[in-house]
């Protein structure tokens, strides 16, 4: 497996396209920072440009690198992550503009997979995290449902294939109903209620 994340990492250096497992669906991978690439995703899914892309982070740090992190993200980030959840918060201008489709907001994941993890620690730098899949097509479970043209795939089967909970944690509000959503609804509410 070390051997196979290595190969991710060089496709990745080079704005190339990975398949990657994640906590809940396999991920088309880019390197975030990088125009080229994250076009190339868009390219690959037949995405519509107006739709921003998330990314997929290993650490908290990284999170506070690229998105400005305040009180209620911490804590969110605290409880939750990693695990199945996209935290939505404000960009920093590090990420290129297609990435936010000029939203000025950036979905996050920080995966609980080991193999998604190594990739994004060594390779020092986020990377998209959108679902493996053609635009409007079933979500990926495993990798022969990764529909999408890449350079480069790791395969550890099929997964769980619940989707993420998207949380706008800007505007306080779930966007997207999906893994773990009965507690983390019941604790964005506690928490909106203290502000």
């Amino acid at each position: 497996m070390k051997d196979l994340i290595q190969k991710a990492v060089e496709v990745l250096m080079q704005d190339g396209l990975i398949i990657y497992p994640t906590d809940t669906l396999y991920g088309l991978g880019a390197d975030a920072l990088s125009e080229e690439a994250v076009s190339k995703v868009f390219e690959a899914k037949g995405r519509e440009y107006h739709k921003p892309l998330s990314i997929a982070v290993c650490d908290p740090e990284m999170i506070a690198a690229v998105a400005y992190v305040d009180d209620i993200a911490k804590a969110f980030i605290e409880e939750f992550l990693p695990g199945p959840a996209t935290l939505v918060l404000r960009a920093r201008t590090v990420l290129p503009p297609l990435l936010t489709a000029g939203t000025n907001l950036i979905g996050i994941r920080y995966p609980a997979q080991d193999v998604a993890l190594e990739i994004i620690s060594r390779f020092d730098s986020p990377i998209t995290a959108t679902s493996a899949n053609l635009s409007g097509c079933p979500s990926p479970i495993t990798v022969n449902d990764a529909l999408v043209p890449h350079d480069f795939c790791i395969d550890v089967g099929a997964l769980k294939g619940t989707p993420s909970t998207v949380v706008d944690l800007v505007h306080r509000e779930i966007i997207r109903p999906g893994a773990n959503i009965e507690r983390i609804g019941a604790v964005l509410a506690e928490w909106v209620q203290c502000e």
